[in-house]
């Protein structure tokens, strides 16, 4: 009988650890926004995981609420840090100041999401001014601002979202017409004297560093906004054990300041994580910490944007050139087709990438496709109207000399084409390099990442590793496409001039 027993306890304890590898063979995608204490916190998350010897694969800086939540609901991330106030008023839209988790839980469930207890600190939006303006006109909350003569900025998710601007402006009687911005870049503006007044989360390491100051709501409001892990209900239990691990974490203060040595301090986010777990005993000794040289992380980021770049621009040449060739000889239809593709350019960057996540997921797949999309205007309208230029009276000849339309098409009508669709080709090429930067956004890497996170911390350096290779990228491509001009086409259709 005890054989039995040992047997039985021996086989359970096997099948419990073959479940728990199970769980664990599929990294644990943890993703972020693009705002500086959304990086921390998603690598707290991450390195507390790794601790515990989960694998985890890092999706951050993915824009805003909207991209994350939609990156969550559709499986294609499987935690990140969200805020109630967040939750009741932007995504569940009940309206609620201070909502329960109870209830936040209730009306997540029928997406399989929920959230877990409080990580300790209510980050609420609050009005920020320079602490001296502030001082010099007797300012210390909102309601004293109807009236005044500001320059007003605010980041773009506030400017529309339900508890935001249009909501604070009807509560106060606030008259100013604010203006968007970049979140990270609204407080250098003011500390520069180009805007007056901004949104700021309580907080940001940025109101220590500009010396800013926040107005009393005193109206009550902003709800409340308590940082809680986002999660879906499929995460293995030992995943959500650990994540419970940071409830009542921190406070205001202690946000403040970890969010202070990366904006102030110039901390990078992997080290002031790992400080905050060793310091709060989460993590039970210093582990070393192995960042890629600067070089490694262009090489990298560079790689990807190349092969977003490449592959979206050799798609959109497959698709484009021969459907200007099949449409061409039909007015209706080229109008029709061109009319469709110059659509696609209308529709903002950003907002086509959010949109492709509910059908493609986060990664290279939805950049890959909008970058595609972007591309196929320049080469189809190159394309169609080289070919409807052309001389008639060419066209006349290589009938009268017996040329069927295939064999006119190929010696006669694309090469005196080339020029122009290798033209269209060169500014798609050039577009999508520059658009590419926004992959960044939903996860695809590339240049854009380092572009995203630095825009995020106001950190020039960091834009610049990202902004300087893809400007020389899109000089490379000008230089290879004029000497793949020279190469293939004849000297006198390039100069104009019949050769002698």
């Amino acid at each position: 009988m005890k054989r039995l027993m040992h047997a039985v306890v021996a086989t359970s304890t096997l099948l419990t650890l073959s479940l728990s590898m199970a769980a664990r063979a599929e990294p644990i995608v943890i993703g972020s926004k693009n705002f500086n204490e959304s990086y921390v916190l998603a690598e707290i998350m991450a390195q507390l995981l790794e601790s515990k010897g989960f694998e985890v694969d890092r999706r951050t800086g993915l824009g805003g609420t909207t991209i994350c939540y939609e990156a969550l609901k559709s499986g294609e991330i499987d935690v990140y840090a969200e805020y109630t106030g967040t939750l009741s008023q932007v995504i569940l839209k009940t309206g609620a100041l201070a909502p329960t988790l109870e209830e936040l839980n209730a009306g997540l469930a029928p997406d399989d999401l929920s959230v877990l207890p409080s990580l300790g600190f209510n980050n609420t939006y609050a009005i920020t001014l320079k602490a001296t303006l502030a001082e010099s006109l007797g300012l210390t909350k909102v309601s004293q601002l109807p009236g005044q003569d500001f320059e007003v900025a605010v980041s773009h998710e506030f400017l529309n979202r339900e508890d935001g601007w249009p909501g604070l402006a009807a509560k106060y009687g606030l008259d100013q017409q604010p203006t968007g911005i970049e979140h990270g870049l609204a407080y250098q503006a003011i500390n520069e004297g180009k805007i007056d007044i901004t949104d700021a989360y309580s907080t940001d390491g940025d109101l220590e560093r500009y010396g800013l100051t926040t107005l009393a709501d005193d109206k009550g409001y902003f709800p409340q906004y308590f940082a809680v892990p986002f999660i879906r209900n499929d995460l293995p239990p030992e995943v959500i054990a650990a994540l419970r691990q940071l409830a009542g974490a921190f406070d205001d203060a202690s946000m403040r300041a970890l969010n202070a040595r990366v904006v102030v301090d110039g901390d990078d986010f992997v080290t002031v994580a790992r400080g905050f777990l060793v310091n709060s005993g989460l993590v039970s000794e210093q582990v070393t910490i192995h960042m890629p040289e600067t070089w490694q992380l262009i090489l990298t980021d560079t790689t990807n944007h190349l092969v977003l770049t490449g592959i979206a621009v050799f798609v959109g040449c497959a698709i484009g050139i021969p459907l200007g060739v099949i449409v061409f000889p039909n007015p209706g239809a080229s109008r029709a087709v061109l009319y469709v593709a110059g659509l696609m350019q209308t529709i903002p960057s950003l907002a086509l990438l959010a949109l492709m996540i509910p059908l493609f997921g986060l990664g290279t797949v939805p950049a890959i496709i909008a970058l595609t999309l972007y591309s196929l205007l320049p080469i189809l309208r190159n394309t169609i109207t080289a070919l409807i230029t052309i001389d008639p009276e060419l066209k006349r000849v290589s009938l009268a000399i017996g040329l069927n339309p295939a064999q006119q098409l190929r010696h006669v009508l694309l090469p005196m084409a080339l020029p122009n669709i290798l033209s269209g080709i060169k500014t798609a090429t050039v577009i999508a390099i520059g658009t590419a930067t926004l992959a960044a956004f939903v996860g695809a890497g590339g240049l854009g990442e380092p572009i995203v996170t630095g825009l995020s911390l106001n950190d020039m350096s960091l834009i610049l590793r990202g902004a300087i290779p893809a400007a020389l990228l899109a000089i490379v491509a000008e230089f290879l496409f004029d000497r793949l001009e020279k190469s293939l086409v004849p000297a006198h259709m390039l100069s104009g001039k019949l050769p002698e």
